[in-house]
C-alpha cells in the first residue's frame, strides 16, 4: 500500500464521486479507478459501492476513512518536527485547541513558554473535541484546551481558568435596565448558542447554567463560533450567553457585556493530556498553564 492509494481513498471518500475527485487530485478518472481497484485488492474489502448515479461508502469504506485522515496528520506533524529542527528547535509541543476557548489567556501562556523555553517549537491545531481526545490517545496532540471536564478513561483533564458567564446584549436592548441580569430575564427573549457537536463542553456548561430555570430557552440559531454569535448579537438578532473574555475580545460594534443576578457563574477551560508521565516540556507546560490564570487582567463589563 502506498501513499497514492490513500490520497485517492480519501478524494473519493470526500467528494462521493469519481469525476470530481479526479479533478481534486489532478488526475484522469481511469488511473483513480484502477488505483482504488488496487487498494480495495489489497485490503481484500470493497470500499465502496458505485452505480451509474451516486458513488457510496461500504461499511468497510467508513471505518477506513476513520483512520486514514490521522496517517496524513501524522505524517504532516513529522515533517513540521524535523523541519522545525532543521530550524534550530530541540523539541516540539502540539497543542489541540477546541470549543472556542477563552482567547485571552493564550497569548499570555504562548509567549512565556516562547520567553522560557525557546528552544521548543509550539504548533496549534483548531479541531472538534472527539477529534483532540482521539488525537491525545493516539500520540497525534501532547495536550489539548476544551470547555469539557471529562474526557473519558486514559485522559487527564485539569482546570487551568475560568470566565464569568456574561450576558451579551445588543445596544438599546430592554435588559438593559438591569445591571445584573436576572437569568429570568434572559430567557425571555431569543437566544444565540454554540452548536453542541462543534462547541461541545461550552454548550455542556451553558445548558446547565439554564437548567436552573423551568423555562424552556427560546434558541434563535445556533452557531459554531463565538465570532458569529457575537455578530447576531450586534445585529440585534438574539441575546448571547459567553465568557467575559470572548465579549471583550469581539470586533463587533454596539454589543455590551452584563453579568447574571446572583452569584458570578463560571465558565471553565481544562488542560487536557494522557494519563501518564509527562515529558520534561509537557510537564512545564501544565505547570504555566494552572499558572496564568493569577496573572490575568479581568476585562471590562460594559463593551459599545
Amino acid at each position: 500500500m502506498e501513499l497514492r492509494h490513500l490520497r485517492c481513498f480519501l478524494a473519493v471518500a470526500e467528494e462521493l464521486h469519481f469525476a470530481r475527485a479526479a479533478e481534486r487530485l489532478h488526475i484522469d478518472q481511469s488511473p483513480l479507478s484502477r488505483t482504488i481497484k488496487e487498494l480495495e485488492e489489497e485490503l481484500g474489502v470493497l470500499l465502496f459501492i458505485r452505480t451509474t448515479r451516486s458513488t457510496q461508502l461500504t461499511r468497510a469504506g467508513h471505518l477506513f476513512l476513520e483512520h486514514v485522515p490521522r496517517v496524513f496528520m501524522m505524517l504532516d506533524q513529522a515533517l513540521d518536527s524535523v523541519k522545525a529542527a532543521a530550524r534550530g528547535f530541540h523539541g516540539q509541543l502540539r497543542v489541540a485547541l477546541s470549543d472556542g476557548i477563552m482567547p485571552s489567556r493564550l497569548p499570555a501562556l504562548l509567549a512565556q513558554c516562547r520567553e522560557e523555553d525557546p528552544e521548543v517549537d509550539i504548533r496549534l491545531f483548531e479541531i472538534p473535541l472527539a477529534q483532540q481526545i482521539a488525537g491525545l490517545h493516539d500520540g497525534i496532540y501532547d495536550a489539548g484546551f476544551s470547555m469539557a471536564e471529562d474526557a473519558g478513561d486514559g485522559i487527564v483533564a485539569t482546570p487551568v481558568w475560568e470566565d464569568e458567564v456574561m450576558v451579551a446584549v445588543p445596544a438599546r436592548h430592554p435588559v438593559l435596565a438591569f445591571k445584573k441580569i436576572p437569568l429570568v430575564e434572559v430567557l425571555r427573549y431569543p437566544l444565540v448558542l454554540g452548536y453542541p457537536v462543534i462547541c461541545e463542553g461550552h454548550a455542556r456548561q451553558i445548558d446547565r447554567i439554564l437548567r436552573m430555570q423551568v423555562q424552556e430557552p427560546l434558541v434563535a440559531q445556533r452557531v459554531g463560533s463565538f465570532d458569529v454569535m457575537m455578530t447576531l448579537v450586534s445585529a440585534g438578532l438574539a441575546l448571547g450567553l459567553a465568557g467575559a473574555a470572548h465579549i471583550a475580545s469581539t470586533r463587533e460594534s454596539g454589543i455590551v457585556a452584563r453579568p447574571l443576578e446572583g452569584n458570578p457563574l463560571m465558565l471553565a477551560t481544562y488542560l487536557l493530556h494522557r494519563d501518564a508521565e509527562p515529558a520534561p516540556i509537557l510537564a512545564r507546560f501544565v505547570e504555566r498553564s494552572t499558572a496564568v490564570d493569577s496573572k490575568f487582567d479581568r476585562p471590562t463589563i460594559d463593551k459599545f
